[in-house]
């Protein structure tokens, strides 16, 4: 019985190639047995989680190599002729290749989506701001990896590669160069992504536009304005010029000028000076050890002073600013110190007749 022959093969090959596969079948439980007992008890103790990401991405890759080269090796010992012979070997080997890359695909899209969103010290606002971008990445990771993968395995079907790369070239700076813009938007958005020169909720200044970061997509961010006007930016524009993080600043810098008339002494003058040097003491939020006042310059009209504190953080800018505006007024309205205002005196000579 086992004599005889089936499609150019006898029973007896045709039951052994069965069994490689049914071995490749077994010998894959014994993979995932030996996995679950014991290469995750040794990557669960780890302090990284990188050995874990590495150990899922190569899990169901190794399985399908298994499985592949039981399936290669039981349709060789069934090769009627050479040309079959060299028809399953090249198709493994493509199927191989894009194995492999299954393999680095999942790989990347799994290391980054670790750093971005489960390492230590990810920041509420930046896990938005990853949550939106992260898809884009992805996309373009999985674009790159599996185009990799399969112009290599295009290759080994017989394709000149590096025609199809030469093809893929042109092409690609054709679409650049139709949209050109959108490219530089895009290229704008990764430097965003990856220099983090704001995040979502920081004030920036850009030009003359000065708000709170709304929304920070591939193309464009959204600024919401001091008078709650939206306006959207496009990245290109961000990264070309000096954006100004406000949020960032670790106190902010107040600059005072202030006009005393002509008429104040010497003593006065002292006085008011130390007046201002006593606000921190009024208005805890006005830092005390780095502000100056001095007396700056004569003045067409004025004695100048000039008064430079430092807000302190998180307290609210404007609020603290009015707090000590009042401050200044109600101090000096006391000391009886008065503030010019623009004056002129004319000197008139009278002429003999």
């Amino acid at each position: 019985m086992s004599e005889k022959v089936f499609y150019g093969n006898s029973l007896e090959d045709w039951g052994i190639s069965l069994l490689i596969i049914v071995g490749g079948l077994l010998l894959n439980q014994l993979l995932l047995l030996i996995s679950r007992m014991v290469v995750r008890p040794l990557t669960g103790k780890s302090k990284t989680r990188y050995d874990d990401i590495f150990f899922e991405a190569l899990k169901k890759p190794v399985l399908s190599g298994v499985m592949l080269a039981a399936i290669r090796v039981a349709c060789e010992r069934l090769a009627p002729d050479a040309g079959a012979h060299d028809f399953i070997v090249r198709s493994f080997h493509i199927l191989m290749i894009l194995n492999v890359t299954w393999f680095v695909a999942r790989l990347a899209v799994a290391s980054v989506e670790e750093s971005l969103f489960r390492e230590k010290g990810t920041r509420k606002k930046d896990a938005r701001l990853n949550r939106h971008l992260f898809p884009v990445v992805k996309r373009g990771l999985l674009a790159l990896v599996w185009l990799t993968g399969g112009v290599t395995a295009l290759g080994e079907a017989g394709v000149e590669a590096g025609s199809l790369w030469g093809t893929l070239g042109i092409g690609g700076l054709a679409f650049a160069l139709a949209s050109q813009e959108s490219v530089k938007n895009m290229l704008g958005g990764i430097t965003i992504f990856v220099d983090r020169p704001f995040r979502l909720g920081d004030i920036i200044r850009f030009d003359s536009i000065e708000g709170t970061v709304e929304d920070i997509g591939f193309r464009s961010t959204r600024v919401r304005t001091y008078d709650r006007r939206l306006v959207i930016i496009p990245n290109c524009k961000l990264t070309d010029v000096s954006v100004t993080n406000i949020t960032s600043e670790p106190e902010r810098r107040v600059v005072v000028t202030l006009g005393l008339t002509y008429d104040t002494r010497y003593e006065q003058m002292k006085y008011a000076l130390a007046l201002l040097k006593r606000i921190p003491q009024a208005i805890p939020e006005v830092n005390g050890q780095e502000l100056t006042a001095t007396f700056s310059d004569y003045g067409d009209s004025a004695l100048l002073v000039t008064f430079i504190y430092f807000i302190r953080k998180p307290a609210d800018i404007r609020e603290t600013v009015s707090k000590v505006n009042f401050e200044i007024l109600r101090t000096f309205n006391e000391a009886g110190l008065n503030f010019a205002f623009p004056t002129q005196t004319v000197y008139l000579e009278g002429r003999k007749a």
